[in-house]
């Protein structure tokens, strides 16, 4: 049974079709579940996903499991019917009358607040310069919080007026700060300098506007004459200029420059605020002042009836109103009435901002920030220029109550019920909004900190150790205070701190136990300082810790004590996060019983909640880099020499290691058992045979998984077919055909396994061993499911082939060999439990200053070797795995954002990099690794310089002391000269000197003494940088990096300068201008300090997950994967619905809903919708991942396909260009990614007739496919015949023929003379030399009879559109194959057998069809049914 948990990582599972979901109540009586479930939908992994098809909602077994261990279900089939009901209310047209306009009719949802009819209105070209309404009914006015369903009366076709309201000095303050915002709408500049939300994106740049209307506005682009192909020079394959002002490209409503200035010089507060007490009784508000296009220097009331003129000027005060004073409700109306150029230019403004597509406009969920920007005019802002000085942040001196009580909203939100699904999305986006709100304030507190805003609660301490409040917000500095850390690693443990204690509240708020809280956290990396930014416990800062903390240790276990309801609390989270309960001593020697690390605190609130804190050991030690003196390590981590000195001793696991590492083991208890049992079964029937004989080749298992072979692939024939079924009661049987005596993979079953998402998501029963396994001859069972395993590629430890014929032993544990069965297998598995498979860590082992009771020593000794073989588990099993996973191209990182993730999906930590290149360097298949290897070095080396920017930071400038920030900038631009200028004698830029002079004396008085020279940073030289990233890289790394200076490296691992940049400024949060740099001039350094624009802050915080959204998601993904595409598209869309019900618009999930959708859409024919849904996902992908991320690359590209199909041929040219800039930036051209990019352009250009053009990229593609998929691939087969397409329309037949034939080589080798690929490429090298017979015999005509040649007219076609699409699908791994019913059960036969054998979590992109359809190398594929 699975609960809803918004746990969920991003790469959970497949689900299987083979898998039985038992109803409520029902027991697993029938041992028969051989048979694959005829219904469709039986998707085992979610209890309470409702899945549509065909039309009938059918449901799945309705037990909802919450996590609050109590495991209440709620109310069957029928909460379901409700809540599906509930998600698909239908809209209805209501009509609105606004003053001076039209009535007109909007759609709305009775689920809407009267509140958001006053945003649209907002926002509506002819009503948006209204803010202060109010909308009513029959004259009634309506509550701006009611629910619309809740109003009566209201229905289709109801009349709402929009009535204006007098003003008061907060609506007058919310009207001006609109109007700017109107003014500013298109005003790039808050997108570059990263405030509100702002981000940029440059789709439309490309597009021209829309794509959806483009069809009938634009030329059609069949009209091939008007499209201009020529790519700029430094976009063609070999081009080696890497130019960086094309991100960036001129959007043509920003050229206009609609600055505010364009309507309106000046609007800001006037210097006669506030009202004296005269006026105020007149009914004046606030006064503005401004200045029109035409220079007119006016002075404006702000009244309660509105705004018009008064008679001051800025030196004489007289507030009576001007003569006409042209009052109006709105500014706009005002401003329209004394300046045409406002009117004029207001109306265009607004029309534009109106065309632009609401995802540019829409602000994205966290703050991205960008690391170029153009040179942006600062212009005058009244409301910047008030937010920058107030402490709350933007509209929030409108929340009734001023600041925000942050920790009540976040606790309060997760307090809120989560029955039904309406509960639960209320309540996801609750908990989602109060997060990013979160975010936002922590992170601007944190800038406020390091800039010195913020005055400490402790001001008489030095810098390090001061602490800061401000919002309601604790912000702390990663030093080492009071030498806390001091055993650990001083201060490097106590900046690797927060990041630890941050996963461990995302691990706990996943787990979401109700009754257990944590902190609000945010870590933030600013100008080289770290900040850990946490909500505050009420009560905690009148109390001594010492007092407050009654669970846990505040001295790393010299004192510990615990508390009940904690530890009650605890075991809640301990099976999920694998903790194991477990005993210390204290100081006076008792012993105490822990369920987490004794470094976690727990504090009652006064709000009487139970928090928990200091979460940074909640996943157990890494051995592998904490050498403790008289332990042996595993011998595979020996082999790769291991145990390193870390700089601290917080490393950790991670989360991802664990569950793979449980994962595994439970495979392996699964084969032990399994094989015992069977042997004990052939002992039981032949009688003759000794146990001895049976057993010792294969029962001796305690093969622990040093001794695998990683690269063995799970899906190897001695896979044992296990069939887990999950229900109510704790069982599942292993149902196996029997193989023992066939071993080849034809006669295996195929293993279906109940794929659980691999977060945990546990139910949760109170004692641990109600929820154990009884594993027995009859029935193997894990009941919870975080252990059902997906198969993993972690090959196959025990030869099994097993067959356990049901029924065999009566009654199960009163036999005692079977029994004993259990029991080997717990013990080789290292399983706390003897009697089920339960792997739980204890995460206090090695420990500096915790101490076990001495009755323990058993059990920690099995947790030391649990430790050892976790670690080895990573080095032997994982770091192979993911190379093996980039070998086969089912992972493709791209630049060092896309390879951290391929690391951590795996459980590997970055630290372990050095170890990772290592092994690749020393694969044989090396040459199909490179791009993998040159990312990791150019992560490696921009890790090790951030690491040292950090230092370099902070020995220019303390917090407290006078800062000299006068010299960032300059010392910022020193550093990069330092790192990528070939220019060898860097001298820094120190500021002029009478300017430096003249502050020094200004601020001498109130600098604090003895701060020191704080130009040190100046004396950096390049081979000094170099020396220390060499040395940072041996020693964090373990990696030797063979350089003096940036040419070297460049020169030596291919990399390019300009990948440098970006990655160190991603890393590092600065913003350089953008501009063409010269890193390799010799006379000059790149980068001087006017081309630092900026620092950001490097923010980590925790992600809410939409729980229910990504069920649905998961079930459109499997639904797909089964082929039944309709109802998956169907899901699909319901996932996103909940999905902008809990996020908004802006998310990168809805990114990845948008593409699936529009896939489908495009496979299933419908190209236009396809089209609309792929374009907001490149918008999407724009705004919250950044403009060239990988991501964005690739939703470019499929972008590009869905244009052609729509016939818009140079807009698909120009978007197929931009992607390739962009990865030529992120990654190079030496990537596998880029032979797909160039086929796909090779194939547009092919279909307009560039034929030179096309070759060239054609070429490339199979130039890199040969290098990365090895000569003999199906990939570069096809490569082949597409360069021979080109030949031959270029009636070149010579060549043509040559690549045909190297394609009919391969494929004749790979899949036979009798495959249809190879047929068809025989038949094309046939008419390919009559072609060329003919072209001869005509040249040989015209050479004999000149010019009275009787020419046969030769025929040189050009492709059809129809023919490159059919190509374009094929490379981008959509085959459209018209199939009979036989075929299509065959088919999908086919699919669920390669599906079970998958390693859960493969995306839909990545699911391979092999046998009789095998095209084009495992390659991805839709399959359409005609």
């Amino acid at each position: 049974m699975v609960s809803k948990t918004d746990d969920i990582q991003a790469s959970v599972p497949n689900c299987n079709v083979n898998t039985v979901d038992l109803a409520e109540g029902e027991t697993p009586d029938h041992q028969e579940t051989k048979a694959p479930n005829k219904d469709p939908c039986a998707c085992g992994h979610s209890a309470s996903t409702v899945v549509m098809n065909g039309g009938r909602a059918h449901y799945h077994s309705e037990e909802e499991s919450k996590q609050d261990g109590g495991g209440d279900m709620d109310g069957g089939e029928d909460s379901n019917e409700q809540e599906v009901i509930v998600i698909q209310d239908t809209g209805f047209t209501v009509k609105i009358q606004a003053p001076g306009t039209e009535p007109f009719d909007l759609q709305v949802s009775p689920q809407e607040m009267v509140q958001e009819i006053h945003q649209v209105l907002m926002d509506r070209e002819d009503t948006c310069h209204r803010t202060c309404f109010s909308l009513q009914l029959d004259g009634n006015v309506l509550d701006n919080f009611a629910e619309l369903k809740s109003i009566e009366g209201l229905q289709e076709g109801s009349l709402l007026k929009v009535v204006e309201e007098p003003y008061t000095v907060r609506e007058a303050r919310i009207h001006v700060r609109h109007i700017r915002d109107l003014l500013k709408s298109l005003d790039p500049s808050d997108a570059y300098n990263g405030v509100d939300c702002n981000s940029l994106s440059f789709l439309s740049v490309f597009t021209d506007g829309d794509l959806g209307d483009s069809g009938k506005r634009k030329k059609k682009g069949s009209d091939l004459e008007q499209i201009d192909c020529t790519p700029p020079e430094h976009i063609l394959p070999g081009s080696k200029e890497r130019p960086l002002v094309p991100l960036q490209p001129q959007n043509k409503d920003w050229k206009v420059i609609m600055t505010p200035m364009q309507c309106l010089k000046v609007l800001t507060m006037s210097g006669w605020n506030p009202p004296p007490g005269n006026r105020k009784m007149h009914g004046d508000l606030m006064y503005l002042y401004m200045v029109t296009v035409e220079e007119r220097h006016i002075s404006i009331t702000a009244s309660t009836r509105g705004f018009y003129l008064n008679q001051s000027t800025t030196y004489t005060f007289n507030p009576k109103p001007a003569n006409p004073s042209f009052l109006s409700h709105s500014l706009v109306e005002l401003l329209s009435q004394i300046s045409p150029a406002f009117k004029k230019n207001f109306t265009v403004l607004q029309k534009t901002r109106v065309q632009r597509h609401p995802f540019e406009r829409i602000a994205t969920p966290f703050q991205v920030y960008s690391w170029t920007a153009p040179q942006v005019d600062h212009t005058m802002d009244c409301v910047r220029a008030e937010d920058a000085y107030t402490s709350r942040l933007g509209y929030e001196e409108h929340i009734p109550g001023q600041t925000r009580d942050w920790n009540e909203e976040l606790q309060t939100t997760r307090e809120l019920a989560r029955k039904n699904l309406p509960e639960r999305l209320l309540r996801e986006r609750a908990i989602f909004k109060v997060h990013s709100d979160f975010a936002a304030a922590a992170t601007r507190g944190s800038m406020a900190v390091i800039d010195g805003n913020v005055m400490a609660i402790n001001p008489g301490e030095e810098t390090r150790m001061q602490m800061f409040i401000w919002n309601n917000i604790f912000f702390s500095l990663g030093f080492d205070v009071r030498d806390h850390y001091r055993e650990l690693g001083g201060d490097a443990a106590a900046h690797a701190a927060p990041t630890n204690d941050l996963n461990g509240v995302r691990a706990y708020g996943a787990v979401d136990v109700e009754g257990l809280y944590t902190l609000g956290t945010v870590v933030v990396d600013y100008r080289g300082y770290r900040v850990t930014a946490q909500s505050i416990i009420p009560g905690i800062l009148e109390r001594e810790q010492e007092q407050s903390v009654i669970y846990g240790s505040i001295d790393f276990g010299k004192t510990v004590v615990s508390h009940g309801k904690y530890l009650e609390l605890l075991e809640r989270t301990s099976r999920p996060l694998k903790v194991q309960r477990h005993n210390v001593l204290n100081e006076k020697d008792e012993s105490v019983e822990l369920c987490s690390s004794v470094e976690c605190k727990g504090i009652i609130g006064n709000d009487g909640r139970h928090y928990i804190l200091d979460l940074l050991r909640t996943f157990p030690p890494d051995l592998n880099f904490l050498p403790v003196e008289g332990e042996e390590l595993s011998p595979e981590s020996v082999r790769h020499g291991f145990p390193r000195q870390h700089r601290h001793r917080l490393a950790c696991l991670r989360q991802e290691l664990i569950e793979a590492f449980v994962e595994h083991r439970y495979l392996l208890f699964m084969k032990m058992a399994a094989l015992q049992l069977m042997q004990q079964k052939a002992n039981k029937e032949s009688k003759m045979a000794t146990l001895t004989e049976n057993s010792s080749p294969e029962a001796a298992v305690p093969a622990l998984p040093s001794t695998e072979n990683p690269d063995a692939s799970a899906k190897s024939s001695e896979t044992s077919t296990e069939t887990l079924t999950d229900g109510k009661s704790d069982a599942v049987q292993i149902e196996t055909t029997s193989t023992s005596d066939a071993p080849q993979p034809a006669a295996t079953e195929a293993t279906t396994i109940g794929a659980a998402p691999k977060a945990e998501q546990t139910t949760e029963t109170d004692s641990p061993s109600a929820a154990a396994t009884t594993i027995n001859a009859s029935q193997a069972t894990p009941t919870e499911d975080n252990v059902v395993p997906t198969v993993t590629t972690n090959g196959p430890l025990v030869p099994v082939a097993t067959a356990i014929q049901n029924g065999e032993c009566e009654s199960p544990l009163e036999d005692p060999k079977s029994r004993e069965v259990v029991l080997n297998a717990c013990k080789a598995v290292g399983s706390i439990s003897n009697t089920s498979f339960d792997i739980r860590f204890n995460p206090d082992i090695f420990s500096p200053g915790v101490r076990f009771p001495e009755d323990s020593v058993d059990d920690i000794q099995k947790q030391k070797q649990l430790l050892k073989d976790a670690a080895a588990f990573l080095v032997s099993c994982q770091i192979p795995s993911l190379v093996k996973d980039c070998l086969d191209h089912s992972a493709l990182p791209m630049d060092g954002a896309t390879l951290t993730e391929a690391l951590h999906q795996r459980g590997i930590n970055v630290r372990y990099l050095g170890n990772v290149l290592e092994f690749v360097d020393k694969t044989p298949a090396k040459a199909q690794l490179e791009h993998f290897y040159r990312i990791g070095i150019s992560e490696l080396i921009t890790r090790c310089a951030k690491h040292i920017f950090k230092t370099y930071l902070q020995t220019m400038y303390s917090i407290s002391q006078g800062v000299e920030l006068s010299a960032l900038s300059a010392a910022v631009s020193h550093f990069l000269n330092c790192f990528l200028s070939s220019f060898p004698d860097a001298v820094a830029h120190l500021p002029a000197d009478e300017l430096v002079s003249r502050r020094k004396n200004r601020k001498r008085r109130n600098r604090v003494p003895g701060g020191g020279d704080n130009t040190a940073w100046a004396s950096l030289t390049p081979s000094e940088l170099w020396k220390n990233i060499v040395s940072e890289a041996q020693s964090y790394y373990n990696f030797t990096l063979h350089c003096e200076n940036a040419d070297q490296v460049v020169e030596k691992y291919a990399l390019q300068k300009i990948t440098l940049l970006r990655e160190i400024s991603i890393k590092a949060g600065i913003q350089i201008l953008i501009k063409e740099y010269n890193f390799d001039s010799r006379h000059k350094p790149a980068f001087t300090e006017e081309d630092i624009l900026n620092i950001f802050p490097v923010v980590k915080h925790v992600n809410p997950k939409a729980s229910d959204a990504f069920h649905f998601f998961q079930s459109g993904q499997a639904k797909v994967q089964q082929g039944y595409l309709k109802e998956g598209c169907e899901l699909i869309n319901e996932a996103l619905n909940l999905f902008n019900n809990v996020y908004g618009a802006m998310h990168v999930e809805i990114c990845a809903c948008l593409r699936l959708l529009a896939r489908l859409n495009y496979i299933m024919g419908d190209h236009h919708e396809a089209l609309s849904n792929q374009q907001k996902a490149v918008l999407m992908s724009e705004r919250v991942l950044g403009v060239e991320h990988p991501n964005t690359i690739q939703e470019y590209m499929h972008l590009a396909l869905y244009c052609f199909a729509n016939g818009q041929l140079s807009t698909a040219l120009k978007l197929l260009y931009r992607a390739r800039y962009l990865m030529l930036m992120v990654c190079g051209e030496d990537h596998p990614e880029m032979a797909l990019l160039d086929s796909n352009i090779g194939l547009v250009l092919h279909g307009v007739m560039e034929y030179d053009l096309s070759l060239r990229f054609l070429e490339n593609a199979l130039a890199i496919n040969s290098k990365y998929h090895g000569p003999r691939s199906l990939k570069v087969a096809l490569s082949h015949h597409l360069v021979a397409r080109v030949y031959e329309s270029k009636a070149e037949f010579r060549s043509a023929l040559q690549h045909e034939k190297e394609g009919y080589t391969i494929y004749k080798n790979q899949v036979g003379e009798a495959h249809e690929k190879t047929k068809e490429s025989s038949e094309y090298l046939k008419y390919l030399t009559q072609q060329a017979v003919a072209l001869q015999r005509t040249m040989n005509e015209i050479y004999k009879n000149g010019s009275n040649a009787s020419i046969m007219p030769l025929k040189f076609t050009a492709p059809s559109m129809a023919s490159v699409l059919e190509q374009l699908n094929i490379i981008n791994g959509i085959i459209f194959i018209p199939l009979s019913q036989k075929d299509l059960e065959n088919l999908k036969a086919e699919v669920q057998r390669r599906q079970q054998l998958q390693e859960s979590g493969k995306s839909l992109e990545e699911l391979t069809v092999d046998g009789p359809l095998e095209l084009e190398d495992k390659m991805p594929m839709d399959v359409n049914v005609d």
